[in-house]
């Protein structure tokens, strides 16, 4: 279920030159799972801007977005106070009840963001989290601290190697020698298809595409499946390894 609400820009600031934070205050009891997205109404855009919570708690949620577009440059330049028309407890998120003891996270760019409050929700769990982000160059790196903070290890790969291991995510696993029994991913399409063909234990890719609703009524996200038509926004943007077709 989705929720329709108000809610008012407490802080909003630049991770990197590229890349915001934005804190918002308003009603998250819709949001039950990480990976799960908002859709933000901007005055003037005809379509929503879907973007992934990065965190949230009882009063706040935290998103994390680049700017790359007319919509995006319309946000970083919102101040504290601002109030958004946002649909929250969007897509189905990823799933944690598995008996999985070392999962290991592997976030690419934007796709970082979800798997923060992942991170924290398998550590609350008793389970023994690993991260691996992965970025173009060290510029580009977010977050890291923050995931280190948790108290797990966290492995950056960029593509210069300005910054940790050089080369891909895939790379990073396996110079590391990363042992782990499931895996949870977010990026662009090529690092998870990379991943899905590195790895052979069960997992969990949250995809991206073009949304129109966000809910599922207009069909625009449609993909194909091996257990049929799915829609990104409303059975995703979460699938499973065995369900996907590339």
């Amino acid at each position: 279920m989705y929720k329709r609400g108000i809610y008012t820009i407490v802080s909003n600031e630049p991770l990197t030159p590229a890349v915001y934070r934005m804190v918002l205050e308003g009603d998250t009891q819709y949001i039950t799972r990480s990976g799960q997205f908002v859709n933000i109404e901007l005055e003037g855009k005809f379509l929503r801007r879907p973007i992934s919570v990065c965190d949230y708690n009882e009063a706040t949620l935290t998103i994390i977005y680049k700017v790359v577009g007319r919509g995006t440059e319309q946000m970083r330049q919102m101040a504290a106070g601002t109030q958004l028309d946002i649909l929250t407890g969007l897509g189905n998120g990823f799933a944690t009840d598995n008996n999985a003891q070392r999962p290991l996270l592997v976030g690419g760019g934007v796709g970082v963001p979800p798997m923060y409050n992942l991170c924290k929700r398998l550590k609350s769990e008793g389970k023994q989290p690993r991260v691996v982000l992965g970025f173009n160059t060290a510029s580009e790196v977010f977050y890291k601290a923050e995931f280190e903070a948790l108290g797990v290890d966290v492995y950056v790969a960029t593509a210069d190697g300005s910054m940790g291991i050089k080369g891909f995510v895939t790379d990073a696993i396996r110079e590391a020698g990363i042992e782990f029994d499931y895996l949870y991913t977010c990026g662009p399409l090529p690092m998870l298809k990379a991943l899905y063909d590195a790895t052979d234990v069960p997992a969990e890719f949250s995809f991206e595409e073009r949304m129109g609703c966000g809910f599922g009524a207009c069909m625009g996200c449609t993909c194909k499946t091996k257990y049929g038509n799915k829609r990104i926004c409303k059975d995703g943007p979460v699938l499973k390894r065995e369900e996907i077709i590339w």
